[in-house]
């Protein structure tokens, strides 16, 4: 692939290169260091004159350094003439401050837009994300976006790991995510359900109220991200109560902060199977429960195509069943 280049921020170094690897490339030199004072100076360490640059960054871990750390990274190669610069954001930072949406909150950021808005300032043309937790932050931006899904991965991974996944229902822990789970409910030819949630305060979930059956049947419970596991862990409970057999959690994101780990250990779950968007190294040694799907592949094609000027939703509109 000539005339392309690819580095990696310092949030994911892993998936950058297995990205890489599947591309047939070789990451970029790029130098990341903080100065006495905690400024972040970033050195890109060879010519990006005339390239296709795709710089790969998650928003996970330090968010805040390591966003600021892409806006340099960004804004470095576009002032040294890259004929095109790509922000690859796996996870995708502040999208839950996607909207106003309390009464009573009208001072409150809308922090996703506020990201785009400095993304597209550094000199982005062009963002790779996936599975954004609200699809009008797409919205936010005046330059392209491709929000990828990890939607083929789950398939593959639901049919090879779940005997009984022909006896199951795909559900949507809150009313946010019905589209999700009723795409990959039609695609098995299963039912799906959903928990209707409401909550006192962020973070903390007041009550639950199921909308479906799920009695002696295996649960799949499908979500773009958890961060407490608040919301999961009640789910569970409410599903086992409700007559599952057993229950799987399926997230995109698995950010996993505070006790979400103890609360993983301590639910009725058989597996909880996130993608690594955020690196769960870590977080799998305290927690066998953890699973994690690979999506390299599909990022690394989703490169392939915009470089080569091809159809990305088609990775997505010719999944086989």
């Amino acid at each position: 692939m000539p005339n392309i280049k690819i580095f990696s921020g310092s949030s994911h170094q892993d998936l950058s290169q297995k990205v890489a690897d599947r591309l047939g490339l070789e990451l970029g030199k790029v130098v990341t260091k903080k100065f006495s004072n905690q400024e972040t100076c970033v050195e890109i360490g060879e010519s990006v004159r005339g390239e296709d640059v795709y710089i790969v960054q998650s928003g996970c871990g330090e968010i805040n350094d390591n966003l600021m750390e892409l806006l340099i990274m960004i804004n470095a190669c576009k002032i040294a003439s890259a004929s095109r610069v790509t922000a690859v954001i796996p996870c995708f930072p502040y999208a839950r401050q996607d909207k106003k949406d309390k009464v009573g909150c009208l001072r409150a950021p809308i922090s996703a837009k506020l990201v785009a808005n400095m993304l597209s300032v550094s000199g982005a043309d062009h963002i790779i994300t996936m599975d954004l937790h609200a699809s009008q932050i797409q919205g936010f931006f005046d330059i392209p976006v491709d929000n990828l899904y990890a939607e083929p991965a789950v398939l593959k991974w639901i049919k090879e790991n779940i005997p009984e996944w022909k006896n199951c229902t795909i559900v949507s822990p809150d009313a946010g995510g019905a589209k999700r789970v009723t795409s990959i409910a039609d695609r098995l030819n299963v039912d799906f359900a959903l928990i209707h949630k409401e909550r006192k305060k962020a973070n903390e979930v007041d009550r639950m109220v199921l909308v479906g059956d799920v009695r002696d049947r295996v649960a799949i419970l499908v979500d773009d991200m958890a961060d407490t596991c608040g919301t999961v862990c009640h789910a569970v409970d409410k599903l086992i109560s409700a007559g599952a057999v057993k229950v799987y959690a399926i997230l995109t994101h698995g950010i996993f902060s505070g006790p979400a780990i103890s609360r993983i250990n301590n639910a009725c779950f058989e597996a909880v199977v996130v993608t690594n968007t955020i690196p769960q190294e870590e977080k799998m040694k305290h927690c066998p429960k953890i699973q994690v799907i690979d999506i390299s592949m599909i990022l690394a094609e989703a490169i392939r195509r915009t470089h080569n000027g091809e159809s990305v939703s088609y990775l997505f509109s010719h999944v086989p069943l």
